[in-house]
């Protein structure tokens, strides 16, 4: 399996200096193995808090955590787990379609997300059962 195909760190470049500030950048088949279609965020965590817990079926995101600490952990469907911790926001990690994912965030963190799509609900396994039924018949 490719290094696209797997969940792995990505470094974006940094431009500036600490005191003019830092220009990172994020391009669309440069540095980001996509076309961006949805960029979110998320934050306003008062305590430690586990999200994700759920894959896509078709969908890629880049994760960049923009302020705090986040724990991301994977699961591929062929049983190869994946565990980072990022907390510079010049670092992303990619996150393939099929990933089986969950976060923890500490209190404060925010979180920037870049999406290979728009948001669609049935690209969603919100069961991991269903996941798993749907990938050994694969």
């Amino acid at each position: 399996m490719g290094v696209d195909k797997i969940p792995h760190l990505i470094e974006f470049p940094k431009i500036g200096n600490s005191e003019k500030g830092l220009l990172t950048i994020a391009e669309s088949y440069k540095n980001v193995p996509f076309d961006i279609k949805r960029v979110f965020w998320v934050g306003g965590f008062s305590e430690i808090t586990e999200r994700g817990n759920h894959a896509h079926k078709e969908t890629q995101q880049i994760l960049i955590c923009q302020h705090g600490v986040i724990d991301f952990f994977a699961i591929m469907p062929d049983g190869i787990e994946y565990n980072f911790r990022i907390d510079q926001p010049n670092i992303g990690i990619y996150v393939p379609a099929a990933a089986w994912h969950k976060m923890l965030y500490q209190p404060g963190t925010i979180q920037l997300v870049l999406a290979s799509s728009y948001y669609d609900e049935s690209d969603y396994f919100r069961m991991y059962d269903d996941y798993k039924k749907y990938y050994l018949a694969w």
